[in-house]
């Protein structure tokens, strides 16, 4: 089964920046925030999404919540791309035959295109009409 929840979850580039900050050591929110020109509250909303899909765990320290990459939720997503990588390979080894065909296609003789005549569409601009009583 494909692990879709974390890749929805790093479908976003805000949130594959704070998977690559954490991936240094286990940082609280006030300084993932200093990293990202965005809002604590937005920061937040992207630590959750992360915490949803169990790429990230929260553990409170004193007044801080402490935020650590869980390594171990990745591992299932490359061994998911690993196994496709392989029939990538397949794929790709039969595209291997298409470029044999591949010059006789390229020598076929290209027919011209009639030219076109594109006429420019006037802008309109709005009509309003007001009704004050």
């Amino acid at each position: 089964m494909p692990p879709v929840d974390q890749f929805s979850a790093l479908a976003d580039q805000t949130r594959c920046r704070v998977i690559e900050l954490l991936h240094q050591r286990p940082m609280p929110v006030h300084e993932l925030t200093a990293a990202f020109d965005i809002s604590r509250p937005a920061i937040s909303r992207h630590l959750r999404v992360l915490k949803e899909a169990r790429l990230v765990k929260e553990e409170k320290k004193g007044r801080e919540n402490v935020y650590a990459l869980q390594r171990p939720r990745l591992k299932p997503m490359l061994q998911w791309l690993e196994r496709h990588e392989s029939k990538a390979e397949v794929v790709m080894a039969k595209k291997v035959k298409v470029k044999a065909v591949a010059p006789v296609l390229v020598a076929a003789p290209v027919r011209k295109v009639a030219e076109q005549r594109v006429v420019p569409v006037k802008p309109v601009a709005p009509q309003l009409q007001l009704d004050l009583f």
